[in-house]
């Protein structure tokens, strides 16, 4: 019965939230197609550029525990469809920008809107489905987030074609029409989505207690597991920290894709840098990273084991960057950008099936939203620090090295986490 339950549950839950984080991320990574020519038509520096972005997660950073807090008492199917919402419209807002200033508010405000969204989603999971299927079930969602590269990367050059039509400029139209998608699947996730399985009704009764059965005892087990210690000192202990610090690592990474893949292919690009063809050779590095999370995902799975599926992509994208940094041919160099792709996504993806072994229910969503927050500041200042760098240097090599060598941080942090087989085994 608890499978036929857990099918249910993926069948007609996972499309939908595939879809919601698929256009989430598409209003995210906009930013980085309308840099290839919106830092010309508004007079920005490279700096000035990577500051707006930084500003968006600035904000996330400061709204993320809140907002997550918020979602407890709201509930996950309006704070989801709502957030969704609010976040194409801020995004296709920022078509209006005139300058830096505007450019500063309006992705500040983003960054506000966009703060519940991913806590929100891996606190839904753990309402719907048991542990033993959340970790392919967020693994599944993850792989949304390279797919949306390489569409997004796929249609943005003919989209910046439509420069002067109606008499919006290319970038216009790209926030236009990329902020649209998360309008529809908001108002879709408000009609279709349910708070917990006592509420679907497409779910038989017994299928119902089945599953509620398996989540009540391992909401009491994990409350067990935080027992002998208080809330803050959970929220904070040295796991909790060196979570946080290797997610700043792996976001770092993966702003340095999202933000400026368009242009490190436009730079290194072998068959030169017209819009198409970019938007194109961009698709590159996120089917590689399709490619290595469902690969990798499925053998982590099928050994029961994260820690060295969690390290080995790490070390492969640390050295993805620096074949980009420094190899001579500029094929070999967007080979090291679809490694460096391939192995943060993956990462990140094998990342989030681990938290759950560390908090306790009562501290999982605020535990959530730390690891998220402090991990954005990666993502803040990942833009402002390649900025600064290919300013300086007028390459993009050394903010390539800046981020191999963060990787491999990262990779050394995670053999220290506390996620053996053994412990695996027991709730997989």
């Amino acid at each position: 019965m608890l499978r036929s339950a857990t099918n249910k549950v993926s069948r007609r839950l996972l499309w939908l939230l595939f879809a919601l984080f698929f256009s989430w991320y598409l209003c995210r990574i906009s930013i980085g197609f309308a840099g290839l020519t919106m830092p010309a038509d508004l007079g920005l520096t490279s700096t000035q550029f990577g500051f707006a972005t930084t500003l968006f997660y600035l904000a996330y950073l400061a709204f993320s525990v809140p907002a997550s807090l918020i979602l407890v008492r709201v509930g996950g199917r309006r704070w989801i469809g709502w957030v969704m919402i609010a976040g194409g419209l801020a995004s296709s807002a920022t078509m209006f920008a005139t300058g830096a200033y505007s450019l500063y508010a309006l992705r500040f405000l983003s960054g506000v809107i966009d703060a519940g969204f991913l806590p929100g989603i891996l606190l839904y999971l753990a309402q719907w489905l048991p542990a033993a299927y959340r970790g392919r079930a967020t693994a599944l969602l993850m792989i949304a987030l390279p797919i949306t590269e390489m569409a997004g990367a796929s249609v943005s050059g003919y989209i910046l074609h439509l420069d002067g039509a109606w008499g919006l400029r290319g970038w216009q139209w790209l926030f236009l029409l990329k902020g649209a998608p998360a309008l529809v699947f908001g108002f879709a996730a408000l009609a279709l989505l349910r708070n917990l399985p006592t509420q679907a009704k497409w779910l038989a009764p017994a299928e119902q207690h089945a599953l509620t059965d398996v989540l009540d005892a391992e909401h009491l087990a994990a409350n067990a597991r935080g027992a002998q210690t208080s809330f803050w000192k959970e929220l904070f202990s040295p796991t909790t920290i060196s979570y946080a610090l290797i997610y700043l690592i792996v976001v770092n990474t993966l702003a340095m894709i999202a933000i400026w893949t368009p242009l490190l292919v436009q730079t290194i690009s072998p068959f030169g840098s017209n819009n198409v063809i970019v938007g194109h050779l961009a698709a590159l590095p996120p089917l590689a990273a399709i490619a290595m999370t469902i690969l990798l995902g499925y053998y982590s799975d099928r050994l029961q084991e994260r820690k060295w599926h969690l390290f080995g992509p790490m070390v492969v994208s640390a050295l993805g960057w620096l074949l980009a940094a420094y190899a001579g041919d500029s094929t070999l160099q967007l080979l090291g950008v679809c490694l460096a792709s391939g192995g943060s996504y993956t990462a990140m993806a094998i990342f989030w099936t681990t938290p759950d072994y560390v908090f306790s229910s009562r501290s999982r969503v605020a535990g959530i939203a730390v690891i998220n927050a402090f991990g954005n500041i990666g993502s803040g200042f990942n833009p402002l620090m390649v900025g600064f760098l290919h300013d300086f240097t007028d390459s993009f090599s050394a903010s390539m090295v800046y981020s191999a060598l963060l990787m491999m941080l990262a990779a050394g942090l995670a053999l220290t986490l506390p996620i053996s087989r053994k412990e695996l085994a027991g709730r997989l």
